[in-house]
Formats: structure tokens, C-alpha cells, sequence
């Protein structure tokens, strides 16, 4: 009987050590994945853009849009990038992006995937990209 309660006490012992690792390593991948306004340099350059399709082009741009955000995010200084679509008005997009720099940004926008999807907006934009560019503002 004591032979099996140590088996049994080992066992569970195993399995919150198991349960407590598992617990530390989503919490480590969560706050390593999230966005920390703390780290956002004062040097930040964040830049507001919006592009419409024409008429009958929304899935098409849609489709021609939606993989910037894989490779947006995957450049060096992109501290953050979201594409949003207006509910009110498909095919009306708008850009928030933060990167470490001006230069950081200039770059971006000389990026092989950036430069293949401005080529397409002839055929698929209402106008050109309006962008605002802004200055991120801390309180520290």
C-alpha cells in the first residue's frame, strides 16, 4: 500500500510540475508576443494611411492586401502594423503602423513586397495612399 501511494504522490507530483511549466511557458509566449507601450521609443514614427478600391475591385484589393500584414510584421523595426477594413464602407482600408524610426518607415516603403503592392494600385485604387504622418506622445 505505501509502495503505491509513493507511485501515486510521485505521479502527481509530475503532473503539476508538468501543469506549472506549461502555465509559465504560455504566460512567457503571451507577454513575449504582445504589444508593451513601455518599450515604444520616444523616436517612435507611427503613420496613419487609407487607400479605397474602386468599384468592384474591394476583393481584389482586400486580396491583394491582407499578406502585408505577415510580412509588415516581420520586418526588423515594425513595432506595430494593423490593416482595418471600414464596416460602414467595404473596400475603404486604413493603415496603422508604428516603426522605430523615419528611417525605419522610408525603408518599409522601399521593401520588395511594399513596392509589388503599390504597382498594383493603378488597377485597384480609387486616388492614391493618404497618409498622416504622426508622432507617438508619452507621458514619461
Amino acid at each position: 500500500m505505501k509502495a503505491l501511494t509513493r507511485a501515486r504522490r510521485a505521479m502527481l507530483i509530475a503532473l503539476a510540475i508538468a501543469a506549472a511549466m506549461t502555465v509559465v511557458v504560455l504566460a512567457s509566449a503571451h507577454v513575449g508576443t504582445g504589444i508593451r507601450y513601455e518599450r515604444i521609443p520616444n523616436a517612435a514614427y507611427a503613420v496613419v494611411a487609407q487607400v479605397r478600391a474602386k468599384p468592384g475591385k474591394e476583393d481584389e484589393l482586400r486580396r491583394a492586401t491582407l499578406p502585408l500584414i505577415s510580412q509588415v510584421r516581420r520586418e526588423p523595426n515594425n513595432l506595430l502594423y494593423f490593416l482595418q477594413e471600414d464596416r460602414e464602407a467595404p473596400g475603404h482600408f486604413i493603415f496603422y503602423e508604428i516603426f522605430a524610426t523615419q528611417a525605419d518607415f522610408e525603408a518599409h516603403n522601399r521593401t520588395p513586397h511594399v513596392k509589388t503592392w503599390f504597382a498594383k494600385l493603378p488597377e485597384l485604387a480609387d486616388g492614391e495612399v493618404k497618409v498622416t504622418r504622426m508622432q507617438v506622445l508619452h507621458e514619461r
